[in-house]
C-alpha cells in the first residue's frame, strides 16, 4: 500500500519526550497485534521546541519496555505541514490542543484535532493525558495505561471509520 493511501495519525504534546511517544508507542504496537501495521503511518510531535532532536525521557523508555512497547523516536515540534501531512492530530492536553487549534485559522484542519482521552471509554470527565514529566515512575505507568485505553478505543473509530 502506498503512502497516500494509508491513514496518517499524529501524537501531540507539549516537549513529546513523554506522552506522545508513549501513546504512538502503544498505538504502533496495538496496529501490531492487529496486523494493521502497514494500513498506517504514525508519528508524533511537540508545540514546544524545548527537547528537539532528544530521545524520548529514560522514564518513559523504562514504563514502555516493561508494558512490550518499543520507542523508536527523537523529538520534532509540531509545524503547520502538519494539518496537511496527517489525517488525525490525537493531542494529550486541552493547553496542547489549544496550541494546535492556534496554529491555523482553516476549520478543516480544526476537524482532524481530538483530545486523545475522549477516546477513553472509561474516563467520563477527564479528558486530559496527565504529564508525567515531573512525576515518578508510577506517573509513567499511568500515562501509559491511559494511552493503552485511549489507543484501543481510537482503534475502534478508526475500525468504523475506515471498515478496517
Amino acid at each position: 500500500m502506498n503512502s497516500s493511501n494509508k491513514i496518517k495519525v499524529l501524537f501531540v504534546c507539549m516537549g513529546n519526550i513523554c506522552r506522545s511517544p508513549l501513546a504512538e508507542g502503544v498505538f504502533c504496537r496495538l496496529l501490531a497485534d492487529n496486523d494493521l501495521t502497514d494500513r498506517f503511518i504514525v508519528d508524533s510531535a511537540g508545540t514546544s521546541n524545548y527537547h528537539v532532536g532528544d530521545a524520548p525521557d529514560q522514564r518513559a523508555v523504562v514504563a514502555a519496555t516493561n508494558a512490550g512497547v518499543k520507542l523508536h523516536h527523537c523529538a520534532r515540534q509540531f509545524v503547520k505541514e502538519d494539518f496537511e501531512n496527517f489525517d488525525y492530530i490525537m493531542v494529550m492536553d486541552h493547553l496542547n490542543y489549544e496550541s494546535v487549534l492556534n496554529l491555523t485559522n482553516n476549520h478543516c484542519y480544526h476537524e482532524k484535532v481530538f483530545l486523545y482521552r475522549t477516546f477513553d471509554n472509561e474516563s467520563v470527565d477527564f479528558q486530559n493525558v496527565p504529564d508525567p514529566y515531573y512525576g515518578g515512575s508510577s506517573d509513567f505507568s499511568e500515562v501509559l495505561d491511559i494511552v493503552t485505553k485511549a489507543g484501543l478505543g481510537f482503534l475502534d473509530f478508526l475500525r468504523e471509520q475506515h471498515r478496517l
